[in-house]
């Protein structure tokens, strides 16, 4: 091999070898934000509502998909919350009213307390429907939630119809309007949710 030969293979190795370090960098960087994309995404009306594993008040663990099948209203409160308290009678008027139907309240308790502070509470309100504890945060995160009371209407078919920040009267028809659709009509389009936000 001559001189010029070598010389050129000793400039091409090191442009070779930037060409590969460069292009792992940068595909490291996309899927880092692809990854990250998805912490930032908002969870919104037409979007699959985000499985996920709590326990409930005795201690027993229980997923969303348990509910599949079912519209199932997931609200996420605090006995710490008044709008929360000024919420729940209308909720529990709600879930009386469609217990024939297939629906499920899903009362998702953020308080950091443990079940000594919350049952007193459900006692006080007459509360029958489901409660489970994310003590942690961990589901509130995940749904990325601003603050409490926040409610998720999520159809049959595990995808969200409605989202609904802040509390509403539950017994007013006006509020229940989505409700009513999908237990009497059956789950939409994902496409026809997103009008709803």
């Amino acid at each position: 091999m001559s001189k010029k030969n070598s010389e050129e293979n000793e400039k091409g190795l090191p442009k070779a070898a930037l060409a590969v370090i460069i292009l792992v960098v940068v595909a490291a960087v996309v899927f880092i934000v692809m990854g990250q994309r998805e912490k930032f995404e908002p969870v919104v009306a037409g979007t699959a509502a985000p499985e996920f594993e709590l326990p409930g008040l005795d201690g027993k663990q229980h997923k969303l998909s348990e509910y599949r099948g079912k519209v199932v209203f997931l609200n996420f409160w605090a006995t710490w919350c008044k709008p929360c308290a000024e919420e729940i009678p209308s909720m529990q008027k709600l879930h009386e009213d469609l217990k024939a139907f297939p629906f499920e309240i899903v009362a998702v308790s953020v308080d950091k307390d443990g079940p000594e502070v919350i049952e007193p509470f459900l006692k006080q309100y007459g509360v029958t429907f489901p409660v489970l504890h994310d003590r942690k945060g961990r589901i509130k995160e995940l749904y990325k939630t601003t603050g409490v009371p926040e409610t998720f209407i999520i159809d049959q078919n595990g995808v969200i119809a409605e989202k609904v920040w802040g509390p509403r009267d539950w017994a007013e028809p006006s509020s229940t309007k989505v409700i009513m659709e999908l237990v009497q009509y059956g789950p939409k389009d994902k496409e026809a949710y997103k009008s709803t936000r």
